[in-house]
């Protein structure tokens, strides 16, 4: 046990992870060394939501300009 190889991962307080490396792996268990750890394939967080499309920033300039306006007139009636 003391012979095996260190995973090496750094921890939360900075110092390298002591728990003994994963039979053919770098990490230990904790830190990815395990079957099937990780994130699963392809990045499902990364779907595109509409909010930075070119319409949307188009749409939301449009209404800002109007709302200007709007201001400048409401301004030049006072």
């Amino acid at each position: 046990m003391r012979a095996s190889p260190r995973c090496g991962a750094r921890t939360r307080d900075g110092a390298a992870c002591r728990a003994p490396a994963a039979h053919g792996k770098e990490r230990c268990r904790m830190h990815g060394g395990a079957r099937r750890s990780g994130a699963p394939r392809g990045n499902g967080n990364a779907k595109r939501h509409g909010l930075f499309t070119s319409d949307a920033i188009a749409e939301r300039e449009q209404a800002r300009v109007l709302l200007d306006e709007a201001q400048e007139l409401l301004q030049k009636l006072r």
